[in-house]
């Protein structure tokens, strides 16, 4: 057998482990999807794919070790798994798929190794237990809500390999107090940090040249802003809801160019800053 079929188990409530052979290669779409008694699997190192949802809704599902052989797993592939507490994903696995780890309620630390090149549109949303999150140094693409709804997460480093990171990323992080965004990012999306209400104080890089609408929205211990010097446009409604804020410090040759974008009542609250402006 070098193929586990789509839904070959979907759905078995029953089974509560399961050794997969070695000559098996790929694990088809919903394989053991709806397993709801699958406590634990072993998965060799011949496979190379995990087809999309292959283990969505293993409730009973604690851990799984993701083989060095896996290149890439598909979407929703370990989606509602509400038991799962830890995953180890080796250092040839290249894309997250969308909605990956989405509902995975229990998992309190996840580690995206370097060879990871993008992670898909909500792949950990609403993994409320998630604390930790280490992003490997390759990745370059970081998908729509990506990380929303983590609301135990405290603080995340974007690393400087990342250049787009798309709308409502940590959107409800409502734990999160800080973040260090890499100096690659070029855009800050729409609602991007929306209702992240225990943010304290953020600095957007010099390379970011947009930050979309309701990007902070009620962050409302959000008190002092830095946005670098390359921003050219500044979307609607970008800091409503922001009750604390104190201070946005912006380049000082740039001030105007703020006050046109932001509404009156932060006028008082734009901080000019004398910094070498960059070329662009």
């Amino acid at each position: 057998m070098k193929r586990f079929g789509d839904d070959a188990f979907h759905g078995c409530s029953g089974l509560t482990s399961i050794v997969i052979p070695n000559s098996v290669t790929e694990i088809g779409s919903g394989s053991f999807c709806g397993c709801t008694g699958l406590t634990s699997i072993v998965i060799p190192e011949s496979v190379t794919e995990i087809g999309d949802a292959a283990f969505s809704g293993c409730t009973s599902l604690t851990s799984i070790i993701i083989p060095n052989s896996v290149k890439k797993f598909g979407d929703y592939v370990i989606s509602d798994c509400t038991s799962l507490t830890s995953i180890i994903i080796h250092d040839s696995v290249m894309e997250i798929g969308n909605f990956a780890f989405d509902g995975c309620t229990g998992l309190t630390s996840i580690v995206i190794p370097d060879s990871v090149k993008s992670i898909g549109w909500y792949s950990f949303r609403d993994c409320t237990s998630l604390t930790s999150i280490i992003i490997g140094n390759s990745v370059k693409e970081i998908g729509t809500g990506a990380f929303s709804g983590c609301t135990c997460l405290s603080s995340i480093v974007i690393p400087d390999s990342v250049v787009e990171i798309e709308n409502e990323c940590f959107s409800g992080c409502t734990g999160l107090t800080s973040i260090v965004i890499g100096n690659s990012v070029m855009f800050i999306g729409d609602s991007f940090f929306s209702g992240c209400k225990s943010l304290v104080s953020i600095v957007v890089p010099d390379s970011v040249l947009e930050i979309g609408s309701y990007s902070f929205c009620d962050c409302k211990s959000l008190t002092s802003i830095i946005i670098g010097n390359s921003v050219r446009k500044i979307g609607y409604c970008a800091f409503s809801g922001c009750s604390s804020l104190k201070t946005i410090k912006v380049p000082a040759i740039k001030s105007n160019f703020y006050k046109d974008y932001l509404p009156k009542e932060l006028h008082d609250l734009i901080v000019e800053m004398h910094v070498e402006m960059n070329s662009n």
